[in-house]
Protein backbone atom coordinates (compact mmCIF):
# COMPACT_ATOMS: atom_id res chain seq x y z
CA UNK A 1 0.00 0.00 0.00
CA UNK A 2 1.23 3.60 -0.78
CA UNK A 3 2.10 5.74 1.58
CA UNK A 4 -0.16 8.44 0.09
CA UNK A 5 -3.44 9.19 1.39
CA UNK A 6 -6.66 9.81 -0.92
CA UNK A 7 -9.83 11.71 0.66
CA UNK A 8 -12.90 12.19 0.15
CA UNK A 9 -15.10 15.65 1.10
CA UNK A 10 -18.60 16.06 0.67
CA UNK A 11 -20.08 19.26 1.35
CA UNK A 12 -24.00 19.81 0.99
CA UNK A 13 -25.47 23.47 -0.31
CA UNK A 14 -29.21 24.89 -0.34
CA UNK A 15 -28.06 25.11 -4.22
CA UNK A 16 -26.14 24.96 -7.66
CA UNK A 17 -25.22 28.03 -7.66
CA UNK A 18 -23.44 28.23 -4.32
CA UNK A 19 -21.85 25.10 -4.34
CA UNK A 20 -20.29 25.92 -8.18
CA UNK A 21 -18.93 29.24 -6.12
CA UNK A 22 -17.20 27.07 -3.51
CA UNK A 23 -15.93 24.80 -6.19
CA UNK A 24 -14.17 28.03 -7.64
CA UNK A 25 -12.57 28.38 -4.27
CA UNK A 26 -11.40 24.86 -4.67
CA UNK A 27 -9.63 25.51 -8.12
CA UNK A 28 -7.40 28.46 -6.70
CA UNK A 29 -6.57 26.67 -3.53
CA UNK A 30 -4.81 24.21 -6.26
CA UNK A 31 -3.56 27.44 -8.24
CA UNK A 32 -2.46 28.69 -4.88
CA UNK A 33 -0.74 25.42 -4.50
CA UNK A 34 -2.63 25.36 -1.14
CA UNK A 35 -3.62 21.68 -2.01
CA UNK A 36 -2.81 19.29 -4.30
CA UNK A 37 -4.27 16.81 -7.11
CA UNK A 38 -7.95 16.26 -6.98
CA UNK A 39 -10.97 16.12 -8.51
CA UNK A 40 -14.45 17.55 -8.35
CA UNK A 41 -17.80 17.45 -9.15
CA UNK A 42 -21.12 19.09 -8.55
CA UNK A 43 -24.31 17.46 -8.25
CA UNK A 44 -27.73 18.07 -7.64
CA UNK A 45 -30.61 16.11 -6.16
CA UNK A 46 -33.92 17.37 -8.77
CA UNK A 47 -37.24 17.31 -6.83
CA UNK A 48 -38.31 13.82 -8.55
CA UNK A 49 -35.60 12.40 -6.98
CA UNK A 50 -32.78 11.95 -10.06
CA UNK A 51 -29.49 13.46 -9.48
CA UNK A 52 -27.84 15.55 -12.10
CA UNK A 53 -23.90 16.36 -12.27
CA UNK A 54 -23.76 20.12 -13.07
CA UNK A 55 -19.92 20.40 -13.88
CA UNK A 56 -16.94 18.42 -13.15
CA UNK A 57 -13.36 19.25 -13.39
CA UNK A 58 -9.82 17.64 -12.84
CA UNK A 59 -6.57 18.87 -12.16
CA UNK A 60 -4.56 15.97 -13.12
CA UNK A 61 -3.42 13.75 -15.91
CA UNK A 62 -5.87 10.71 -15.41
CA UNK A 63 -7.83 12.55 -12.51
CA UNK A 64 -10.78 13.69 -15.59
CA UNK A 65 -13.86 13.73 -14.12
CA UNK A 66 -13.35 9.57 -13.27
CA UNK A 67 -12.98 9.95 -9.54
CA UNK A 68 -15.43 12.04 -8.77
CA UNK A 69 -17.69 10.03 -11.02
CA UNK A 70 -17.13 7.11 -9.12
CA UNK A 71 -17.84 8.35 -6.01
CA UNK A 72 -21.26 9.89 -7.60
CA UNK A 73 -22.04 6.56 -9.08
CA UNK A 74 -21.07 4.72 -5.73
CA UNK A 75 -23.29 7.51 -3.45
CA UNK A 76 -26.83 7.34 -5.96
CA UNK A 77 -27.98 4.60 -7.62
CA UNK A 78 -27.08 4.58 -11.46
CA UNK A 79 -31.10 4.71 -12.41
CA UNK A 80 -31.31 7.90 -10.28
CA UNK A 81 -28.17 9.66 -12.33
CA UNK A 82 -29.78 11.65 -14.93
CA UNK A 83 -26.64 11.82 -16.72
CA UNK A 84 -23.73 9.44 -17.51
CA UNK A 85 -20.73 10.08 -15.18
CA UNK A 86 -17.71 8.10 -16.54
CA UNK A 87 -18.89 5.31 -18.22
CA UNK A 88 -17.39 1.61 -18.16
CA UNK A 89 -13.83 2.87 -18.23
CA UNK A 90 -13.62 3.64 -14.06
CA UNK A 91 -15.32 0.16 -13.26
CA UNK A 92 -12.17 -0.60 -11.27
CA UNK A 93 -11.96 3.07 -9.52
CA UNK A 94 -15.97 2.61 -8.03
CA UNK A 95 -14.16 -1.05 -7.10
CA UNK A 96 -11.26 0.57 -5.18
CA UNK A 97 -13.53 2.97 -3.65
CA UNK A 98 -16.35 0.44 -2.97
CA UNK A 99 -13.72 -1.24 -0.83
CA UNK A 100 -12.52 1.33 0.91
CA UNK A 101 -15.67 3.07 2.18
CA UNK A 102 -17.89 0.76 4.16
CA UNK A 103 -21.85 0.55 4.01
CA UNK A 104 -22.32 2.70 6.82
CA UNK A 105 -20.36 5.31 5.26
CA UNK A 106 -22.23 5.50 1.97
CA UNK A 107 -25.15 5.41 3.39
CA UNK A 108 -24.33 8.33 5.61
CA UNK A 109 -23.11 9.97 2.48
CA UNK A 110 -25.47 9.17 -0.09
CA UNK A 111 -28.35 10.34 2.90
CA UNK A 112 -26.49 13.47 3.66
CA UNK A 113 -28.39 14.99 0.50
CA UNK A 114 -32.15 16.44 0.09
CA UNK A 115 -34.17 17.18 -2.78
CA UNK A 116 -33.21 20.62 -4.41
CA UNK A 117 -29.78 20.62 -2.99
CA UNK A 118 -26.35 20.27 -4.51
CA UNK A 119 -23.13 18.74 -3.38
CA UNK A 120 -19.47 19.60 -3.95
CA UNK A 121 -17.46 16.04 -4.15
CA UNK A 122 -13.62 16.68 -3.80
CA UNK A 123 -11.38 13.17 -4.29
CA UNK A 124 -7.67 14.80 -3.42
CA UNK A 125 -4.42 13.32 -2.36
CA UNK A 126 -4.15 16.08 0.72
CA UNK A 127 -6.27 16.24 3.92
CA UNK A 128 -8.86 18.83 2.72
CA UNK A 129 -11.17 19.95 4.91
CA UNK A 130 -9.03 21.78 6.98
CA UNK A 131 -8.06 23.69 4.24
CA UNK A 132 -11.51 24.08 2.88
CA UNK A 133 -12.49 25.15 6.66
CA UNK A 134 -9.59 28.08 6.39
CA UNK A 135 -11.00 29.26 2.54
CA UNK A 136 -14.42 29.91 3.82
CA UNK A 137 -16.24 27.18 2.07
CA UNK A 138 -19.94 27.92 3.01
CA UNK A 139 -21.34 23.86 2.96
CA UNK A 140 -24.18 23.78 5.48
CA UNK A 141 -22.66 20.25 6.51
CA UNK A 142 -20.05 18.13 5.56
CA UNK A 143 -17.97 15.44 5.73
CA UNK A 144 -14.59 13.93 5.61
CA UNK A 145 -13.32 10.51 4.86
CA UNK A 146 -9.57 9.07 4.23
CA UNK A 147 -10.28 6.36 1.40
CA UNK A 148 -8.36 3.02 1.92
CA UNK A 149 -6.72 2.67 -1.75
CA UNK A 150 -3.53 2.98 -2.68
CA UNK A 151 -2.45 5.68 -4.04
CA UNK A 152 -0.21 4.90 -7.08
CA UNK A 153 -2.49 2.04 -8.03
CA UNK A 154 -5.44 4.61 -8.23
CA UNK A 155 -3.21 7.72 -10.24
CA UNK A 156 -2.64 4.17 -12.96
CA UNK A 157 -6.24 3.07 -12.90
CA UNK A 158 -7.29 6.80 -13.15
CA UNK A 159 -4.69 7.08 -16.25
CA UNK A 160 -6.36 4.02 -17.87
CA UNK A 161 -9.75 5.11 -17.38
CA UNK A 162 -8.91 8.61 -18.89
CA UNK A 163 -7.34 7.51 -21.99
CA UNK A 164 -10.03 4.62 -22.37
CA UNK A 165 -12.53 8.15 -22.08
CA UNK A 166 -10.71 9.75 -24.44
CA UNK A 167 -10.42 7.32 -26.87
CA UNK A 168 -14.36 6.77 -26.68
CA UNK A 169 -15.05 10.19 -27.39
CA UNK A 170 -12.96 9.88 -30.43
CA UNK A 171 -15.01 7.01 -31.83
CA UNK A 172 -18.06 8.79 -31.07
CA UNK A 173 -17.12 11.91 -33.14
CA UNK A 174 -18.31 12.37 -36.67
Amino acid sequence: MSDDSVFLYLGVYPDTATAESDLEVVRELHSDKVIGTYDAAVATKEADGTVQVRRKTSKHAGWTGVAAGAVLGLLFPPSIIGTAIVGGAAGSIVGHFWRSLDRGDLKELGEMLDSGEAALIVVGKDRLEEEFRKAGLVAQKHIQKELKVDAKELDKELDHASAELQKQARNDTY
